[in-house]
């Protein structure tokens, strides 16, 4: 049964991407809470009601869900306990499922393999003697992860030599761990997509994403590739989001190597790689998050005109300077997302740009020339 306009939406997780959430979801008619941990939260003041409590506090999310007709969620680290609680009073989209599998590296990367999608060499440890003999394994240069936690790079590890595994594993909290052998990439890509209970799919282009210390630092949709791998990628997406059965969005981020796919990993939200559908597609990502989890109709996920984004780091407002904004936004078809965070540290996604233009390359090339303009000399 369709959740209609009107109809209250709880979010676990008040950040940018529940903040946006927000934001479609009151355009379509909806009422909105959140919950999250940090009373400043990106989403506080465009929502009915923000609950500050942890992301474990099943007896909040219960709060939460009493008040609300349907829950979803804005960031993967929610306590399968709070989706537990919450599920007693409302449909909660993703499911717990979809959570227990993403949420844990370990569990994700066993569960892709056993279902036969493409990965790269890896190996699991938990202990330091593990981790050791699974760098030995792979061989060279490899990047050991977390189980749990970490983004952008975080709960991250290089090594090139064994004997680092010590290392390592204290840096990572002394927990589960998995290994991964560094690849040769020559492309990173990320595909969108969203699934409704009914069973309805929607899959979007393939972005093309560029990253820097693992952060992504800007993305085009549509990816300037070969229709042949876009498709392949599109079609690695759906079988994905099927199989886990996942209601709302999942973004499958991807490595081309050697001109074969191999997935990286998975997400349940919205995310960064697809903020350019707010200005480039018929359907952003965030309404089609609000349509998904609502059992409504999916919108039209094409391309209207390609479209990239560039983040803003809190690096750019240090020193108590301002970026110079109103440079970048002289130019035809740039514009100017902020999240509404009230403190700028080094590394935090305080914003993007976007811009649009004729073709992928000139919307890419446009929207790192934006960006640059923002560090005055």
């Amino acid at each position: 049964m369709s959740v209609l306009p009107g109809a209250t939406i709880g979010i676990l997780g008040g950040g940018q991407l529940g903040r946006m959430t927000a934001m479609a979801a009151r355009e379509l008619g909806y009422r909105v809470r959140v919950l999250d941990p940090d009373p400043s939260c990106a989403a506080r003041f465009v929502v009915e009601e923000h609950i500050t409590a942890p992301f474990d506090d099943a007896l909040a999310a219960a709060w939460l869900a009493h008040q609300c007709d349907v829950v979803t969620l804005e960031i993967e680290k929610v306590g399968l306990a709070c989706l537990d609680a919450a599920a007693q009073h409302v449909p909660v989209r993703p499911g717990r499922e979809v959570l227990r599998v993403v949420q844990d590296r370990v569990v994700q990367r066993e569960w892709l393999a056993a279902n036969g999608y493409p990965l790269g060499p890896f190996r699991v440890a938990r202990s330091a003697p593990e981790l050791r003999d699974a760098l030995e394994a792979l061989g060279g240069r490899c990047f050991v992860k977390a189980a749990h936690g970490g983004y952008d790079g975080r709960g991250q590890f290089e090594t090139t030599r064994p004997d680092q595994a010590m290392e390592a594993w204290l840096s990572l909290g002394g927990g589960a761990v998995v290994a991964e052998k560094a690849l040769a990439i020559d492309a990173e890509l990320s595909v969108l997509v969203a699934r409704r209970p009914s069973g309805e799919v929607a899959v979007y282009p393939p972005a093309l994403n560029h990253h820097t210390d693992r952060v992504l630092t800007w993305s085009v949709l549509p990816a300037p590739i070969a229709p042949a791998l876009a498709a392949q990628v599109e079609e690695l997406g759906r079988s994905i989001a099927e199989r886990l059965a996942v209601e709302g969005l999942l973004v499958i981020e991807a490595f081309v190597v050697g001109g074969t796919l191999t997935v990286n990993e998975l997400a349940p939200r919205p995310h960064n790689s697809f903020h350019q559908t707010v200005v480039g597609s018929a359907t952003s990502q965030f309404e089609q998050h609000v349509r998904a989890v609502c059992d409504l109709p999916l919108g039209s996920t094409a391309v209207v005109r390609p479209a990239a984004i560039a983040n803003l780091l809190g690096d750019l407002w240090e020193g108590d300077r301002t970026p110079a904004f109103e440079e970048a936004l002289r130019l035809p078809g740039v514009r100017l997302h902020l999240y509404g965070k009230r403190v700028a540290r080094p590394g935090r996604k305080m914003g993007h740009l976007s811009a649009t233009a004729a073709t992928p390359e000139a919307a890419a090339e446009l929207v790192r020339q934006a960006s640059a303009l923002l560090i005055t000399p």
